[in-house]
C-alpha cells in the first residue's frame, strides 16, 4: 500500500466543484503542474488531481490532463495494491477518453474496482466503476530528487 498517496489524496476528500463558481483547490490541482490557464472547476479534473497527489506524494506523474497518459507513468501492475493508479475508459475502448483515480479494492465479486478520485460526480470521493472498463494498472514510481 502507498500511504502516502492515499493519505495525500484522502486530505482532498468532498472537495467538490462550487455552483457558478471556481473553487481554489480544484484550481490548485492545474496549477500544481503548470496548466495556469485553467479558470475554473468545470474543466474535466480528475487527471489534474491524480497529477497532484502523485506530485504531492513526490511519485511520477504523468502532467497531462488527459486520464489515458497515466498508462505510460510508473510500472504496470496486474496485481494492484491501495495507493496504485487504475486507468478506464470512458464511451468507448477506442475513445481518447477515460478516468484516472486510485485503486482501493474490488468489490467482493470483482465486478467492481474503488476509486479513490477526483471529479467524481463533480467531487474528490471513492466510487465503483465496472470491472470491465479497465484499461490497467500503474505502480507509481519515487522521484528522484
Amino acid at each position: 500500500m502507498n500511504t502516502t498517496v492515499i493519505h495525500n489524496a484522502l486530505s482532498q476528500y468532498g472537495v467538490k466543484e462550487h455552483f457558478d463558481a471556481q473553487n481554489p483547490e480544484i484550481l490548485k490541482y492545474f496549477y500544481s503542474i503548470g496548466k495556469t490557464w485553467i479558470t475554473n472547476d468545470e474543466t474535466a479534473w480528475c487527471s489534474a488531481f491524480a497529477n497532484w497527489v502523485a506530485k504531492t506524494s513526490n511519485k511520477s506523474y504523468s502532467g497531462a490532463l488527459i486520464a489515458r497518459s497515466w498508462l505510460d507513468v510508473g510500472i504496470p501492475t496486474h496485481e494492484p495494491t491501495i495507493g496504485d493508479v487504475v486507468i478506464f475508459w470512458r464511451e468507448s475502448k477506442k475513445s481518447w477518453k477515460g478516468h484516472v483515480g486510485f485503486f482501493m479494492g474490488y468489490s467482493e465479486d470483482r465486478k467492481y474496482i474503488y476509486c479513490l478520485g477526483g471529479n467524481q460526480n463533480n467531487q474528490v470521493n471513492i466510487k465503483p466503476y465496472p470491472t470491465f472498463r479497465l484499461l490497467g494498472f500503474r505502480t507509481l514510481q519515487d522521484l528522484c530528487e
